[in-house]
């Protein structure tokens, strides 16, 4: 009970430093547009941009929707020392082409399947964050690649509000309507056929069933936060359905832990990946 105490005491002392850290995003390394270290795949007809950093076991960092490698800094900078880090924009996003006038994460993920093979890599660990989490939790169920263990963190399997909350998809409609009228008025000021194409997989993706879930056969941490876009009871939901999840629902945290909240995320995933788990007392 003592111990306890103290490691609830500990946590709570690492969510205030890592709110009130003012240093996570200053980086000497330009993560994401690093002209020394970034190279392009041909992947699937598109150039795919990445970047390595690191030795050891490889370890994919996927980033979010409408997001890039440089959102990833705060894991690239931790893992780096631990892992052999291969970190890459999806397509669409960041440097890597698009090619497509329809966005799925079934596409995506046939990407980071193709990069893997490209960089002929034996086995791979994935840390991915919100859409980076959902392709991680597809790669475990189409087992293309060799893979030792999943992070997900923020991750949905269905895109309606049994999943998440609906304020999130409430302002993702209004966004599909302002790039729609955009793209009527023949506004350049931004690519607002891209933009649709990833609002759309918000609203209609993924589809992912509970049966696919159980085709995963790797150790899985799935994390939220408890004031996340994915609902808490979600989060329970698809660790009920792994044969070897574990389930970690941050206090006082949102769906940015990532960025926001790195000495925490960062420690937590750590440890997940690092040790070795008993699953067999879940049943």
């Amino acid at each position: 009970m003592k111990n306890r105490f103290i490691l609830q005491i500990i946590f709570f002392l690492l969510i205030f430093i890592s709110n009130n850290s003012n240093a996570q995003e200053k980086f000497d390394v330009p993560y994401g547009s690093n002209k020394d270290i970034g190279k392009y795949a041909k992947i699937n007809g598109i150039k795919m941009y990445y970047e390595e950093y690191g030795k050891g076991d490889p370890l994919l960092l996927i980033h979010g929707n409408g997001a890039d490698i440089k959102s990833m800094a705060n894991q690239i900078e931790y893992f780096k020392s631990k892992y052999r880090i291969i970190v890459a924009d999806s397509r669409g996003h960041g440097r890597s082409e698009l090619k497509t006038d329809s966005l799925t994460y079934n596409q995506i993920t046939s990407d980071w399947e193709g990069l893997v093979n490209y960089l002929k890599l034996d086995s791979i660990n994935i840390l991915g964050w919100s859409d980076g989490g959902i392709i991680g939790l597809k790669m475990g169920i189409n087992k293309k690649t060799k893979i030792k263990k999943i992070v997900a963190m923020g991750a949905n399997l269905r895109p309606d509000t049994t999943a998440v909350n609906s304020w999130a998809p409430e302002q993702v409609r209004k966004d599909i309507e302002k790039f729609k009228m955009m793209i009527e008025k023949g506004d350049t000021s931004k690519d607002w056929k891209l933009e649709l194409q990833l609002d759309n997989m918000l609203v209609f993706q993924p589809n992912i069933s509970h049966s696919d879930v159980k085709k995963i056969n790797v150790p899985v941490l799935i994390m939220v936060g408890d004031r996340d876009i994915i609902k808490n009871e979600h989060a329970v939901e698809i660790f009920n359905n792994l044969s070897k999840g574990q389930l970690c629902i941050m206090p006082g945290i949102n769906h940015g832990a990532p960025r926001n909240n790195p000495l925490i995320f960062n420690e937590i995933a750590n440890r997940f990946l690092k040790e070795k788990f008993d699953y067999e007392t879940k049943k």
